[in-house]
């Protein structure tokens, strides 16, 4: 079960931090190259770049949510 969590841990750690290098900084960012430079008269931010906002919370949650469950599941161990 440690394995298994670790195992979620590496791959969203992985994906989390593609996801916030796709994120549009000050000057443009990698989500540029997926149409999250476009900008949207309405809101100040694009249908794109909200959705991955959203998409990074809930890595993040589920990024948590692991080690969270993996300091648990050590400290039952020990």
């Amino acid at each position: 079960m440690v394995i298994g969590f670790s195992i979620a841990l590496i791959i969203f750690s992985a994906l989390l931090m593609m996801l916030v290098l796709m994120h549009k900084g000050k000057g443009g960012g990698l989500s540029d190259m997926f149409g999250g430079g476009m900008q949207s008269s309405v809101g100040g931010s694009s249908v794109a770049e909200r959705n991955l906002d959203r998409i990074t919370v809930v890595v993040g949650l589920l990024w948590f949510a692991c080690i969270v469950v993996l300091g648990l599941l050590m400290k039952l161990k020990s």
